[in-house]
């Protein structure tokens, strides 16, 4: 995160955009894991996250965990990743006005990985 910030502050819109879609990416990884859901299980046994896998974490993880901004954070992140990215399509403001979801996003990620699963048993599967 802070390197996002050092590339907004610098003006640098491409970089910013990779290094915020970079936090979401780990934050549903790290969530996923921590949750063991399905799509965690399945990055595992083929020993990569695809995005497609991302994509289906944060929607599992936002229905289970009754956690919108879990999909939120992830679905703004994908935006910046293609059109701030890969596409250098977003000026430094719009990438700027994306940084209070993904800093949403990073908190609710530091709360739920302090605490238990919603069973209350680490590692448990949600399913």
């Amino acid at each position: 995160m802070q390197e996002a910030r050092e590339y907004l502050e610098k003006g640098n819109a491409v970089q910013a955009s990779e290094k915020l879609y970079k936090v979401a990416e780990e934050c549903v990884k790290a969530l996923a894991t921590k949750f063991n859901i399905p799509e965690a299980q399945e990055a595992h046994r083929e020993g990569k996250w695809w995005t497609k896998l991302l994509s289906k974490a944060a929607k599992t993880l936002t229905t289970k965990l009754n956690e919108p901004t879990i999909n939120r954070g992830w679905s703004i992140a994908y935006d910046l990743h293609v059109w701030g990215f890969h596409e250098a399509a977003l000026t430094i403001d719009q990438v700027k006005a994306s940084l209070p979801d993904i800093e949403q996003l990073l908190k609710k990620t530091q709360q739920l990985a302090q605490t238990q699963n919603r069973t209350g048993i680490e590692k448990e599967p949600i399913t």
